[in-house]
């Protein structure tokens, strides 16, 4: 397999949509065992879901290059979109009483936006990078945080590679992509008390 096939392998397993719909009822199920990976089904359909399907919709319509999004100009439909389900989410799990660790997992991906999609509009920060950067952090928070901390910095290490590997980013994009993922959810977390 040469570099280039790994990187778009990488991309695609990693890819942000991937990484919203599959963490969060992992994140339920560890910390709470089935209902909370209940509750994270329903943070992971609206948060990750809904986004995922208007991008595929773009993409078949013609609209959206890939469900990366690489052209920066038509992230802003689709990003206003997930800006919007993750609202959704977040209003619907702190009215019905979902647990603490997933509020704040939604906040942060909430407060992650708020960051990323205005820089977005005039620089192509990395969502790839952001995402993933993100999820470790949470990931700690349910696992022995030194190994996962440790496994995850690689995973990240290895996405912000691929992003830039394929030339859909800068390794300044990528950067700046995963200290926002960093930061933005280590900041929301740390303001619920989660930890």
């Amino acid at each position: 397999m040469t570099a280039d096939q790994v990187a778009r392998r990488v991309t695609d397993m990693l890819a942000p949509q991937v990484l919203v719909i599959a963490m969060p009822p992992l994140v339920g199920l560890l910390a709470q065992g089935w209902v909370g990976a209940a509750w994270g089904l329903l943070a992971s359909a609206l948060c990750g879901g809904v986004p995922a399907t208007v991008i595929a919709l773009g993409v078949r319509s013609g609209r959206l290059d890939s469900h990366h999004i690489v052209d920066r100009a038509r992230r802003t439909g689709p990003l206003l979109s997930a800006v919007g389900a993750v609202l959704v989410a977040l209003v619907l799990l702190v009215v019905l009483g979902a647990p603490r660790l997933l509020v704040a997992t939604v906040t942060g991906m909430l407060v992650a936006l708020a960051v990323t999609v205005p820089v977005t509009l005039r620089w192509k920060i990395s969502f790839h990078a952001a995402v993933s950067a993100g999820t470790v952090v949470v990931l700690a928070h349910v696992l022995p945080p030194v190994p996962t901390v440790l496994a995850g910095g690689a995973v990240v290490g290895l996405v912000c590679w691929a992003r830039v590997r394929l030339a859909h980013h800068t390794a300044a994009q990528v950067g700046a992509g995963a200290l926002v993922g960093v930061a933005s959810t280590w900041v929301t977390l740390a303001a619920f008390g989660v930890g």
